[in-house]
C-alpha cells in the first residue's frame, strides 16, 4: 500500500524538510502541500490523501479547525498532528476534532513514520510523552467521576467501541464488521450514553486506560 500524504505547515522551509525526509520512503508518495487551512481542505477533496501531516498553527483557521472540517468532509482520512505545541489544551482538542495521531516537532524521523504508517492502517498514534497525558489522572488506577463500566455494553457495541478509539469512521466500521452505517452511528450513541462519555478523547482515554487499545 503506498501511503498518499498531504503536508500542511505555513513555514516552506518545514514543509521542504518534511519532504526531503519522507520523499525517499517507498511507501510514501507526496502528492500535495498546503501553508493554510484553506488551501489545505480544497487540497484534500482534491488529491485525496491518504494522511495528513497537519500543523496545529495556521493562519487562516487552526489546525483543530481544519482538522474538524476536512474530517466533516471526507471522514476516512487519517489526520497526524506534527506540531510544536506539546500542553493538554492543545492536545485534547485535536482528537475531539478527529486526529489519529500526535507529534511534537522535536520527535525523531522513525517516530513520525511510525505515526504516518499507523495513521494510514487506520490506528491511533500519540508520542510517549503526550499519551501520558491521556493516562495521568488514572494512575490511582480509580474510576473518573461517574464513568461506567465496559461490562454494561453488549459484545457488538465492544467491537464498535474498540474501532471508534482506534480512529476508525462509521463507514470503516460498517464495511469491518458487516453492518450498516446507520447501525454503527446507533451503537455509538449507545456507547457513549452507558459509559457516560462526551468526546472522541474521552472515549480514546477510556479505552486506553482499561486496555481495549494501546497509546
Amino acid at each position: 500500500m503506498t501511503i498518499r500524504l498531504l503536508l500542511v505547515d505555513d513555514h516552506a522551509v518545514v514543509r521542504s524538510g518534511l519532504k526531503m525526509l519522507l520523499e525517499n520512503e517507498r511507501d510514501v508518495e507526496i502528492v500535495g502541500e498546503a501553508a493554510s487551512a484553506s488551501e489545505a481542505i480544497e487540497a484534500t477533496l482534491r488529491l485525496k490523501p491518504n494522511v495528513i501531516l497537519m500543523d496545529i498553527g495556521l493562519p487562516d483557521l487552526s489546525g483543530i479547525d481544519a482538522t474538524r472540517e476536512i474530517k466533516k468532509r471526507v471522514a476516512e482520512v487519517s489526520i497526524v498532528a506534527l506540531t510544536i505545541h506539546e500542553d493538554e489544551e492543545y492536545f485534547f482538542k485535536m482528537l475531539e476534532a478527529g486526529a489519529s495521531g500526535y507529534v511534537p516537532k522535536r520527535a525523531a524521523p522513525e517516530e513520525l513514520l511510525t505515526a504516518i504508517r499507523a495513521a494510514a492502517t487506520g490506528q491511533v498514534y500519540l508520542y510517549p510523552s503526550l499519551a501520558k497525558l491521556l493516562v495521568r489522572d488514572f494512575l490511582d488506577g480509580g474510576r473518573a467521576p461517574g464513568e461506567q463500566t465496559a461490562s454494561e455494553l453488549t459484545d457488538r457495541e465492544q467491537e464498535v467501541l474498540t474501532y471508534l478509539a482506534e480512529g476508525a469512521s462509521n463507514e470503516e466500521i460498517a464495511t469491518s464488521l458487516v453492518i450498516s452505517p446507520k447501525t454503527v452511528a446507533r451503537h455509538r450513541e449507545n456507547i457513549m450514553r452507558k459509559l457516560n462519555l462526551h468526546s472522541r478523547s474521552e472515549l480514546v482515554r477510556y479505552a486506553i486506560r482499561k486496555g481495549i487499545i494501546k497509546a
